[in-house]
């Protein structure tokens, strides 16, 4: 019998992390790589890795797994050089095959190329075909080698020139970072979809990284947001920021990074995530109030959202639903019964918190409905009298083509059913969505986000989107 990977989570999938550091001493570069990825193991857990170049050659390593498994004192002693880049990976665009984990390093005429990449490129099925058709070969199944082997065949005295003149042939969101023989350059794409930051470190040198909890953890200063369609190239102590691309009219940043990807210390857009969230609960618990006696997260994410709740609606707020962190990826035969399992896997629930309570149970988004059902039951089954799911987005119509993996838009239980056929499906007393303009009362601006799941008004135009696995008939 086939095995599968037991479902004990039904959030979005946490798209990649990014990281990259110049210094001009070159002293611990791989560890200062490796706590970069640490910082940003959230967002993705599949795999990692980190390339690293003295002035001449660049070394890599990269595996299955987690940061801490990967890269042990063994592995990062020979990762010596003065630049590095990293990657922490979930597939958006390709499988999970060994020979998607990025970076991607090549040897080009101009030298050795290293990239990672966050996002997904609405139309790299076609840019691959044209590759193809000039006599590349191409021996893995994501947009990132994609990328790679366009800026390899770009003509141009330097990368960065080779970089401008490819960017216009790119569509969709991405926020990447390369590595040169002597040099780390940045960019992020016109519309602002996926956050990047760079700061300067204590002793010396710049980083860059999805997030700005990892620069945090470096201790940096000077954080900085690079701006949509910016170039930034670092060298050593030196920095260069050259704004490539004019930024789309509206940007689409997305909102997604508020209610669930982004860690809570992260800033995103200039504010702080646990702050937006906690405003998030405020909304939902204006229009959704329920009587009841405790309101509970499903941790982690939801979190923040509760506690804001809580103080809105004046429910106390308390622990309901202890969660394992060290479950991993673990695979079952796929019986019923075992599914039904899975979430208690994840969760356990607090009885003495629950019994005989009327609850409102906080989570951050509900997409295939796999979960929400099985947490209800939990926490029913600890003594709940009353179980009243409220959801910190509105519902997820949508699937998302920008670095988001949520399926296809008939995978989604909202685009097949409505609020009332979802509360029935899933058991709870009542379940309620933040609406759309609830959730960006919490975010603070009205405009220049991306609300595409939600709404279906896509910034780019997606008939040429490819599936994650759009690439893998064409590879043996």
């Amino acid at each position: 019998m086939k095995k599968i990977p037991v479902t004990t989570d039904d959030r979005p999938k946490e798209e990649c992390g990014v990281f990259g550091i110049s210094t001009p001493h070159g002293d611990g570069v791989a560890e200062l790589s490796f706590f970069g990825l640490f910082a940003l193991q959230h967002r993705g857990q599949e795999a990692a890795g980190i390339a690293v170049s003295d002035g001449s050659r660049v070394r890599l390593h990269k595996d299955e797994g987690l940061v801490s498994n990967i890269f042990t004192p063994e592995v990062l002693a020979p990762l010596s050089g003065y630049h590095a880049i990293g990657h922490t990976r979930y597939s958006t665009t390709g499988s999970n095959a060994h020979r998607n984990i990025q970076p991607f390093v090549i040897e080009t005429m101009h030298g050795p190329l290293a990239v990672a990449h966050n996002g997904n490129i609405v139309n790299a099925s076609a840019l691959r075909e044209e590759l193809l058709h000039r006599g590349f070969g191409l021996t893995a199944t994501s947009d990132t080698e994609v990328i790679a082997l366009m800026l390899a065949a770009a003509g141009g005295r330097t990368w960065q020139e080779r970089l401008e003149r490819t960017l216009p042939a790119w569509k969709g969101a991405f926020s990447l970072v390369l590595l040169a023989a002597d040099e780390v350059i940045a960019v992020r794409d016109p519309w602002g979809f996926r956050p990047l930051s760079v700061g300067r470190l204590p002793h010396g040198g710049w980083t860059v990284a999805s997030e700005t909890c990892a620069l945090a953890t470096l201790g940096c200063t000077d954080i900085d947001e690079v701006r949509p369609g910016e170039i930034v190239t670092l060298r050593g102590a030196e920095i260069d920021r050259i704004q490539a691309l004019t930024p789309s009219g509206q940007p689409a940043r997305c909102t997604f990074e508020f209610v669930y990807f982004s860690r809570p210390d992260s800033f995103w857009d200039g504010q702080n995530v646990h702050h937006v969230r906690q405003r998030l609960g405020r909304e939902l618990a204006i229009e959704s109030a329920i009587d009841a006696d405790v309101v509970i997260p499903v941790p982690d994410s939801s979190i923040p959202a509760a506690i804001g709740y809580s103080a809105e609606s004046g429910i106390p707020h308390n622990d309901g639903l202890i969660k394992n962190r060290y479950i991993g990826r673990t695979f079952i035969e796929p019986t019923q019964d075992m599914r039904e399992r899975g979430v208690a896997l994840k969760f356990n629930a607090l009885r003495e918190n629950l019994e005989g309570k009327r609850v409102v149970m906080i989570d951050d988004s509900l997409v295939r409905g796999t979960t929400a059902g099985p947490l209800v039951k939990l926490v029913r089954d600890a003594g709940a009298t009353e179980v009243h799911l409220r959801i910190t987005c509105p519902p997820i119509t949508h699937a998302c083509h920008f670095g988001v993996d949520m399926g296809h838009d008939g995978d989604l239980m909202a685009s097949r059913l409505s609020v009332e056929e979802m509360e029935a499906h899933i058991g709870a007393d009542s379940l309620a969505f933040l609406s759309l303009d609830g959730m960006m009362r919490a975010v603070g601006q009205s405009e220049g986000y991306c609300n595409a799941c939600f709404t279906g008004e896509y910034p780019i135009a997606v008939h040429e989107a490819q599936a994650k696995l759009s690439f893998e008939g064409a590879i043996a």
